[in-house]
């Protein structure tokens, strides 16, 4: 499918090595630290940034912190669509931010966060257990923001937390 080669590309171009493809991003553990270590940088960058301006029209972030114990619980299927909520909710506060910021430093550290969420984003497309296409129906408990280092701490939080639980928990499952 097209999405699915289009990600498989995107990330063979991101990650260096050679033989790098979505199931290995799952299965060594070293690629999602690599992910996790890039969202601390791109957000430390752009709080060095000057006079970023608050944002005229809030971005509605997701709220991503949960409990380890509920979420071991749910199936892989319900975290993916989660996930994948969080994410679509990211992208789009990134685009909307991206469209009020001229400054050069922070519109190239959105123009970055946005193909690294937009990158996870589709790969979680090509992950799943259940028939049919996953359909943006979700509604996902969400905050407004108007500094543009919330975008940057919510995706840092979302990597950090239940994407990599998320890799981990495929890992079981995919990595023999």
């Amino acid at each position: 499918s097209s999405p699915g080669l289009l990600l498989l590309t995107s990330f063979l171009l991101h990650v260096k090595e050679d033989r790098a493809s979505p199931t290995r991003l799952v299965c060594d553990n070293r690629l999602i630290q690599k992910y996790i270590m890039e969202a601390k940088d791109m957000e430390k960058r752009v709080g060095q940034c000057q006079a970023l301006p608050a944002l005229s029209c809030p971005a509605v972030l997701p709220l991503v912190d949960f409990s380890l114990q509920q979420w071991k619980s749910k199936s892989n299927e319900t975290k993916r669509r989660e996930i994948l909520c969080d994410l679509a909710l990211l992208v789009g506060a990134a685009t909307g931010a991206q469209g009020q910021v001229s400054e050069d430093c922070g519109a190239k550290h959105l123009n970055q966060l946005y193909r690294h969420a937009n990158s996870f984003f589709l790969l979680l497309q090509t992950f799943s257990w259940e028939a049919g296409h996953w359909e943006p129906s979700c509604s996902p408990h969400s905050m407004e923001q108007t500094h543009i280092t919330g975008i940057f701490l919510t995706y840092r939080q979302l990597v950090q937390g239940k994407l990599r639980f998320f890799f981990h928990d495929l890992a079981k499952v995919l990595c023999k």
